[in-house]
């Protein structure tokens, strides 16, 4: 499936190398403004072509409004939308028609599609694809913004280069709206100058790295989530996420880390603040419990593997001449696609939270 969602549901058409990509996105309030100039700076972070971090192939990544939009405003209709590819070296892909690039859907696609689907800069499996992710997410964002929600993201890690993490607890709109407007956006901005160093150095290398974005969401009331045992924030959340082309990992408050503390650890204990309300001293959660919000920040952090694509030699198989092979990719491709999948995790957060969302 190519759809997400139900009470905000969105679906994505198009593969990288075809004459255009896009989204439907049905259920939205009727009567919202949006603000299409902060829809095209949330595509830039994303785009091709504009650091030295990203793939060289540059594309525009204009959206052409198709329906659900007059004069700004949502008129309640499905929301369709096109972008234009207008930058494919498509000859870069023809000798890698029989012979399935490691790290790939390549051959996982053979098998699914008996060799029809379209490889060509890994066609609907291609990180193309999250362009009319992160134009949905940031139309949802703004309707979002309106109701006190806002969604921000960093480079928590490039290889072994690590940020400054997320203060769980004390994190403030201010802070995550910096964050969600810059490109290749950190804590520390030490941290950025020695990750861009790892990764031209995997690229000066013909290889690539791969890293882990934070995200969190502040303003989310507690008691959010869809209804029964399978409905849960963490569940929701993940489906979407997993969707993004190189994600291999979610986890949500201290993850993994949990499974090594004691009870007394990881606890988070309640108290009253200044202004009456139930908040707790740390966040391990992430601001979810039971599958429920808990009215702390919500916090979560996916991890991306290295670009596939990269020059090194490789071994693989011709599956036409049942030969292995050695392969040696042409192209332009990401030497790490960390700092352009920010925007897209914020993206899926921001649809996400709508599916949860009750006005």
């Amino acid at each position: 499936m190519s759809s997400w969602g139900e009470r905000v549901k969105l679906t994505i058409f198009g593969e990288s190398h075809g004459p255009m990509i896009g989204m439907v996105l049905e259920g939205l309030p009727a009567g919202e403004m949006i603000d299409l100039e902060a829809v095209k700076k949330q595509m830039a972070r994303r785009a091709p072509g504009n650091d030295p971090t990203a793939t060289a192939r540059k594309e525009s990544d204009t959206p052409i409004i198709v329906s659900g939009i007059c004069n700004q405003i949502t008129t309640g209709a499905p929301l369709c939308a096109v972008i234009e590819n207008s930058n494919q070296h498509s000859g870069d892909y023809e000798s890698l028609k029989n012979i399935p690039r490691p790290g790939h859907a390549d051959y996982a696609a053979f098998l699914r599609y008996h060799g029809f689907s379209d490889l060509r800069g890994g066609g609907h499996f291609s990180g193309r694809l999250t362009a009319p992710l992160v134009l949905a997410g940031a139309i949802c964002r703004q309707i979002l913004e309106r109701r006190g929600i806002v969604i921000g993201a960093h480079a928590y890690a490039v290889h072994n280069v690590f940020d400054t993490p997320f203060d769980s607890v004390n994190i403030d709109a201010k802070t995550l709206s910096a964050l969600n407007t810059a490109f290749f956006s950190v804590i520390d901005s030490k941290a950025q100058e020695k990750m861009r160093q790892k990764i031209e150095a995997a690229r000066l290398q013909a290889d690539s790295v791969g890293g882990i974005v934070e995200c969190a969401c502040v303003g989310i009331p507690g008691g959010y989530a869809e209804e029964g045992m399978f409905g849960g924030v963490e569940s929701v959340l993940s489906s979407i996420l997993f969707g993004i082309p190189a994600c291999k990992g979610v986890e949500f408050g201290d993850g993994f880390k949990v499974s090594s503390l004691l009870g007394s650890e990881n606890n988070d204990s309640y108290f009253y603040d200044e202004t009456g309300s139930i908040k707790t001293h740390t966040n391990h959660v992430g601001g979810i419990l039971g599958g429920i919000t808990t009215g702390m920040p919500l916090i979560f952090r996916c991890a991306f593997k290295p670009t596939p694509s990269i020059a090194k030699e490789q071994n693989s198989v011709d599956l036409s001449t049942h030969r292995n092979v050695k392969l040696q990719i042409k192209g332009r491709h990401d030497p790490c696609i960390v700092p352009r999948a920010i925007p897209v995790v914020e993206a899926a957060a921001a649809l996400a939270i709508m599916n949860l969302w009750r006005d």
